[in-house]
């Protein structure tokens, strides 16, 4: 699957003469959302000098065999915990030696949520100013497909084999309660608005934090093609709300999702993950509901 025909309507001036992110050649599995979500930073970064910190994921495995490169930046490759320290350390040498240089976190949902959230919590609480990108594909995706707290209720896993039982941790809740000066969730189904939050995220100083819903064929048992069709559906339904947070506390909700019963089934259905143990969507709307009634209630009182 290609990220192209889905960025037609995006400018390319500037992409004439930028290195690509991710180049061609890369290892990644086709239908990969964290490929589609590469090409749409690349649009964001324009050629502007940028440093990529990447812990233990199918994206430090994307470069390929040393001494080529699939990445058009520079890249470290940090362990799981790490990504957030490594990410300071450079976002400070780049200020004292009067750099223009962004640099940029790009961690997966089990660096981020769990083995990493503490140096992630650590540089958010300091306000490091770096860019901090979790593709969350919703598994330990280059391990074997194991559960992290990313995953969502009912899905199968190789340590959840009958479904995990319960909900998936709200990142972005936590990020918030951090009062971080900028935090949002991208869809890949809406490529303007994930952009325009790539840029202005770029743009701003201090912690910024994006959560990418990267489906992973592979691990959730669909097909390649699927992909940005699965994260559209995840919208449609309500199941991933498109929104910002600014410092932690003015909530602005960027795509209404209709609440479709049709969505959410639809998007069950395309999925292996959720066949062995069908989940009960009466469970899942309800959750739905509970959680844009709080997200209705920050965006018209923030904290």
């Amino acid at each position: 699957m290609s990220a192209e025909p889905l960025l037609s309507g995006l400018p390319h001036s500037a992409l004439d003469r930028a290195e690509p992110i991710l180049r061609a050649g890369n290892t990644n599995c086709g239908g990969c959302g964290m490929s589609v979500g590469l090409q749409l930073l690349r649009h964001a970064i324009a050629g502007r000098p940028v440093q990529i910190v990447i812990p233990a994921s199918c994206a430090i495995v994307a470069p390929g065999a040393f001494p080529f490169s699939a990445y058009g930046a520079p890249v470290i490759a940090s362990t799981f915990a790490s990504a957030a320290a490594m990410a300071t350390g450079l976002a400070h040498a780049a200020r004292l030696n009067g750099e223009a240089t962004r640099v940029i976190c790009w961690a997966g949902d089990g660096g981020t949520y769990d083995i990493g959230m503490a140096t992630l919590s650590a540089a958010a609480e300091r306000d490091e100013d770096l860019l901090y990108v979790c593709y969350d594909n919703e598994i330990y995706g280059n391990t074997g497909g194991q559960r992290s707290s990313a995953t969502p209720r009912f899905a199968a896993t190789t340590t959840t084999p009958e479904g995990k039982p319960v909900d998936k941790k709200d990142i972005i809740a936590i990020l918030a309660a951090h009062r971080v000066p900028y935090a949002a969730t991208l869809s890949l189904a809406h490529p303007e608005d994930a952009v325009r939050k790539f840029a202005f995220a770029l743009a701003e100083t201090g912690f910024r934090f994006l959560h990418l819903l990267s489906p992973c064929p592979t691990g959730w048992k669909s097909e390649s093609a699927d992909s940005v069709e699965l994260v559209r559906l995840a919208v449609r339904s309500g199941l991933f709300p498109v929104l910002e947070v600014f410092g932690g506390r003015r909530t602005v909700v960027n795509v209404e999702p209709d609440f479709s019963a049709e969505a959410l089934e639809r998007y069950l259905a395309l999925q292996g993950r959720f066949r062995k143990a069908p989940p009960d969507t009466g469970v899942l709307r309800a959750a739905v509901l509970a959680r844009w009634e709080e997200l209705r209630r920050k965006a018209r009182d923030p904290a």
